[in-house]
């Protein structure tokens, strides 16, 4: 059985005129989950009063990498100039759906936009912008390339089977701490979390880098292993629903 695993990619809304709103995801994503034995489907931006349908179909959801957080609409301070917030539509219907989709146990994998909005959904806080919150830290924007620490004990080193990997980096927020349940899984050799995992979890898993873009097959493991979990969940609910 192939699971169904729903990507979130990116919204974007044109006030026109005429207005007009369209979902962009890039198509590595799509290929990453294809070869990992998922079947992709874009995520379309339906009604929150819809996501319990939603996720009563998904097996399993990929939140892919994005723009960013408008954190005062957060509550976590002012959004800081060199920001870019993705549409608040967006930014509210992520948030919504992230918390549902932890809540109700469905495998999830954030990356980038993706791993901060899995944070931020359960109490985490951002690093609104890395060369002001720490300065003469390594770049991380614009596609470098960099070492990432694969912490111990985490389901991260067991998906990855390393204790160190190459990442491919295009970001300029991230990861302060994490809210109770999460865990940081990989930092990089600054102590920048580049990855974080929640413990209770049948598969709650968010990194910074863009595993999609390597050509190391380890990071492939990350979208096997999101498949993976979609199948035993939906082999699961198939079997509840047909003892019920």
């Amino acid at each position: 059985m192939r699971p169904w695993i729903g990507i979130v990619g990116e919204l974007v809304e044109d006030q026109g005129p005429p207005p007009r709103s369209e979902v962009r995801l890039s198509l590595r994503y799509a290929a990453a989950i294809e070869r990992a034995g998922g079947l992709p489907f874009l995520v379309p931006y339906p009604q929150v009063e819809e996501l319990d349908e939603l996720l009563a179909r998904a097996d399993g959801l990929l939140f892919s990498g994005g723009d960013d957080f408008d954190t005062a609409r957060l509550g976590l301070g002012p959004t800081h100039p060199a920001a870019k917030p993705v549409p608040s539509r967006k930014q509210d219907f992520d948030l919504a759906l992230a918390r549902r989709a932890l809540g109700a146990g469905l495998p999830t994998f954030g990356i980038c936009y993706g791993m901060q909005l899995l944070a931020l959904a359960e109490g985490g806080t951002l690093h609104q912008h890395l060369p002001d919150d720490r300065p003469g830290a390594q770049p991380h924007s614009g596609g470098v390339q960099h070492a990432v620490t694969v912490l111990a004990s985490t389901r991260l080193r067991a998906l990855l089977g390393v204790p160190a990997v190459e990442v491919v980096s295009r970001h300029h927020q991230a990861v302060a701490s994490v809210g109770a349940g999460w865990i940081v899984s990989a930092v990089d050799g600054e102590e920048l979390i580049e990855a974080v995992e929640r413990r209770e979890h049948p598969f709650a898993l968010g990194v910074q880098w863009h595993p999609e873009l390597s050509a190391d097959l380890a990071h492939a493991r990350l979208f096997t292993g999101l498949v993976e979990a979609a199948r035993a969940h939906a082999t699961a609910r198939s079997v509840a629903g047909a003892g019920a």
